[in-house]
């Protein structure tokens, strides 16, 4: 797999039928390592060992109904009154982040109402907190870290 803009972390792997899977801490199972998982559980190593969000918090691959459509978002950080901190959007790395890629998080977060939204492809980070008042959000270096 392709060297992506993180700290470097361990993993577990295990290859079955010819397919690599990678552990994955938040779901507590192996899932089949394609290009945005590789992605998504560096962000979510991310977020556990270097910005100190407890694996409680934090939630993965989950449905959510934006427009009466059906869509996944990649990674939640909730906040420990249930309401949603952080919105994660991972693309694979071959995928540039564009407008679009900020569109489609903006949607999610309509129904989410987070208070900070990331947009990776492993290679770039993107990082905004929303101002609900004038509906735009404000891009900053990082997320911030937890706080209890």
């Amino acid at each position: 797999m392709q060297e992506l803009n993180f700290p470097k972390f361990s993993f577990r792997f295990k290859n079955s039928e010819n397919k690599i899977s990678i552990f994955d801490d938040i779901r507590k199972k192996f899932v089949i390592l394609q290009p945005e998982e590789w992605v998504r559980q560096h962000c979510v190593h991310y977020l556990i060992q270097v910005k100190g969000y407890p694996k409680s918090l934090i939630n993965v691959e989950k449905e959510l109904i934006v427009n009466k459509l059906r869509k996944r978002y990649d990674i939640v950080i909730f906040n420990s009154d249930g309401s949603i901190h952080v919105i994660v959007e991972c693309k694979a790395p071959k995928i540039n982040i564009t407008q679009t890629t900020f569109d489609q998080i903006a949607r999610y977060n309509l129904t989410l109402n987070a208070s900070y939204l990331m947009v990776t492809n492993g290679l770039n980070h993107y990082y905004c907190q929303m101002d609900f008042e004038a509906e735009k959000y404000n891009f900053l270096q990082d997320i911030p870290n937890y706080k209890a």
